[in-house]
């Protein structure tokens, strides 16, 4: 695979700088960017992809919805990231039953894309303080868990990934795979 520009929006989340570090480190150029950032000045950096960090509230993401609208690119959000893009397409999200990090066994029910060889089953690490709720139409469900019925999901038509586990932290298993799976659609898109 050749090496891709992934830019990483900053949502103020604990592990934003290790998304960055796993992604530089599975050989991505990649670099954080601002929430702020205009559509204009990331198109510019010519990236492949777009991964959305979490962060500790909605009121925080910045301009991360109109990225979603607008960009024409494969996009992976990560905890809030995941809550944002269905917010942004008409879905909802609350407060979870189980708030706190936590290791969580996950049902993989659609193996496509990025759930490529992780399934049918696996250990993740996440925070089910907020997580969607209901998904938006026109997406499809991935993933879910005892505790969340809506772990994963992606768009129908276009290439949007949504996760609420933290793919990029050592609890998670296959966490590795997950990102090598969003770069060959990156690659192939």
């Amino acid at each position: 695979m050749r090496e891709l520009k992934i830019l990483v929006v900053n949502n103020y989340g604990q592990f934003c700088h290790l998304i960055h570090r796993t992604v530089r480190d599975l050989d991505m150029d990649t670099k954080i960017i601002s929430n702020m950032t205009s559509v204009e000045d990331i198109l510019g950096e010519e990236p492949d992809g777009l991964v959305l960090s979490g962060g500790p509230t909605m009121e925080r993401i910045g301009r991360c919805s109109e990225y979603v609208q607008r960009i024409d690119l494969p996009i992976l959000g990560i905890c809030l990231g995941h809550q944002l893009i269905a917010k942004t397409f008409g879905g909802e999200f609350g407060t979870g039953k189980f708030g706190g990090y936590a290791a969580v066994e996950v049902e993989i029910i659609e193996e496509d894309d990025i759930l490529k060889g992780i399934g049918p089953r696996t250990s993740v690490w996440a925070s089910h303080g907020d997580e969607v709720t209901v998904m938006p139409e026109g997406f499809i469900q991935l993933a879910r868990s005892d505790i969340c019925e809506i772990e994963a999901m992606r768009h129908m038509t276009k290439p949007i990934y949504g996760v609420q586990w933290h793919p990029e932290v050592a609890h998670t298993e296959k966490g590795e795979d997950l990102f090598m799976n969003y770069f060959e659609v990156c690659e192939n898109y």
